[in-house]
């Protein structure tokens, strides 16, 4: 059997990290698609020398910079036939941060980092994935989208290059949930497309982490470094998480499964019933114990918002 070939981003530490481990150490090949190479060369040689596995490959990528996104695209292209996995895992989430970053291509570092980098490997990588017998795409949603319960709370797209930063205070929470569930949207809309090139993706539900001192230490402001350290005993670790990662990409389970959200009981998550007309209705109780997708990710006009935003942002950056 030949050798299947995993992307992942974000592969040199957290729950990005584990999933190198568990994918090497089943004897996958795999990509380590990460920022900084000089800190991710340890690590590359530690999944190495643990799994036992020598087909471990370090490639630079910031996935909040579409011009690195492409450059990653083009080496990959270089070296490699096809892609069976590509894991979105990266992500950006600065507790207590109060000021507006942006990425290369002017845009808010959050969106740029959850959303739209995620949606351009999507994209550019349709080709070589449909080149597989197998092809898988998980993108890393979060329980943050639990929030959509409110039928208050909406997207905000007036403000992705800062339009809005002289009067608008900055909110990484806000910013973080509407990413996210923007990345949800595409979850199923991506499944939709690619589903002529038998290509499955599907989104997995990130509970509350357990995170290194060092991670912990970027945190802004001192409450919030408290907060995180109290709360390290009750959450899941890098590992578990993990595993469903692997569940969802490399078992038989999952195999005809695109379009949905899993949480971290491999449990395919529910969708709740739309009638044209009518407000989509999520039920509290189901969505809590993180066996339901909010409603507000299956309105066709709100995914059909999030598609045509992410078409027009990356249109420069497509492969003709």
């Amino acid at each position: 059997m030949e050798q299947k070939i995993v992307v992942i981003t974000g592969a040199n530490s957290g729950i990005g990290k584990a999933a190198a481990k568990k994918f090497a150490s089943e004897g996958f090949h795999v990509i380590m698609a990460c920022r900084t190479i000089e800190t991710s060369r340890k690590v590359q040689e530690e999944i190495i020398r643990v799994s036992g596995n020598n087909q471990v490959d370090l490639m630079k990528l910031d996935v909040s910079s579409f011009a690195s996104i492409i450059s990653f695209f083009e080496e990959f292209d270089k070296t490699y036939d096809r892609l069976d996995i590509l894991i979105n895992n990266a992500g950006s989430f600065h507790h207590g941060e109060k000021t507006y970053r942006f990425s290369p291509e002017n845009i808010e570092i959050t969106w740029a980092t959850n959303t739209f980098g995620p949606f351009l490997l999507n994209m550019l990588f349709r080709e070589k994935l449909s080149k597989s017998q197998d092809s898988r795409v998980l993108n890393a949603c979060t329980t943050n989208i639990k929030h959509f319960l409110d039928p208050k709370r909406n997207i905000d797209y007036d403000n992705l290059r800062g339009e809005l930063r002289d009067s608008r205070p900055y909110n990484v929470y806000k910013l973080y949930g509407d990413s996210k569930m923007a990345l949800m949207m595409l979850t199923i809309k991506l499944a939709q497309v690619f589903e002529k090139d038998s290509i499955r993706v599907n989104a997995v539900l990130i509970p509350g982490i357990k995170q290194s001192g060092e991670s912990r230490k970027k945190f802004q402001g001192w409450s919030w470094k408290l907060i995180a350290a109290i709360m390290q005993p009750f959450l899941r670790t890098p590992e578990r998480m993990a595993e469903t990662y692997f569940q969802v990409c490399a078992s038989s389970d999952f195999q005809e499964v695109s379009g949905r959200l899993v949480n971290i009981h491999n449990q395919v998550m529910g969708m709740p019933s739309i009638i044209p007309g009518e407000e989509v209705k999520t039920n509290p109780k189901e969505l809590w114990h993180m066996t339901q997708v909010p409603g507000y990710a299956l309105h066709p006009k709100n995914i059909q918002k999030i598609w045509e935003v992410s078409l027009e942002l990356t249109k420069d950056y497509m492969k003709a």
